[in-house]
């Protein structure tokens, strides 16, 4: 039996045909560029040994720190700290669940060299300070708080821990003893404003 040859006409259409169904089928490779792993995101800065965070706040680089009151400031370090008369107390510290002994300067004696009241009375008490560390975290203290004439509590800026210069919370901390929770300590100590309460 003799074939016919094929006709043009219908060679190309079965090339039209087969092209179709090549083009619908399901196992059709197609490239895809590669998806990248979304970016972490950054953690945000923790707040002072209360361990809140805080938001919306540039931390800053942990160094002298400076008292305001009245238009009046004063630059502290921990070389003109340990020129004055030191103070060794002993504290709870909730977070490391162990007696923790600081020493320092009480905060007193330095809100003192600025005109603020040792021994508060009458209108002196409506001030409060604001301490604040260097990744924002800030604790308010009353005056009466801070002065050892009113308050059974010390509350100093200390410079060491167990003897030894602070570090990971330093090189200055804001410390109080009488604290059934260590949430007022501020690390990093950078700023204390005196304010009055209106």
């Amino acid at each position: 039996m003799r074939l016919r040859p094929v006709s043009m006409r219908f060679a190309s259409m079965l090339f039209l045909a087969t092209t179709s169904l090549f083009a619908c089928s399901p196992f059709t490779w197609s490239q895809t560029a590669p998806q990248e792993p979304p970016h972490a995101q950054p953690h945000l800065p923790m707040g002072g040994k209360g361990g809140h965070p805080t938001s919306n706040i540039t931390a800053q680089v942990p160094g002298p720190f400076t008292i305001t009151y009245e238009g009046k400031s004063a630059e502290w370090t921990p070389q003109k700290l340990d020129a004055l008369p030191q103070t060794t107390i002993t504290a709870f510290n909730g977070h490391t669940k162990a007696n923790e002994t600081y020493t320092g300067v009480p905060l007193i004696d330095l809100l003192a060299k600025l005109g603020v009241p040792e021994k508060p009375r009458g209108k002196d008490l409506r001030l409060y300070i604001v301490a604040e560390g260097s990744d924002g975290y800030r604790v308010v203290y009353s005056i009466g708080e801070v002065s050892p004439d009113l308050h059974d509590g010390t509350v100093i800026v200390a410079d060491k821990l167990a003897g030894q210069p602070i570090k990971q919370a330093g090189p200055l901390q804001l410390v109080a003893t009488g604290e059934k929770h260590p949430a007022r300590w501020v690390r990093n100590l950078i700023a204390i404003h005196v304010r009055t309460a209106e």
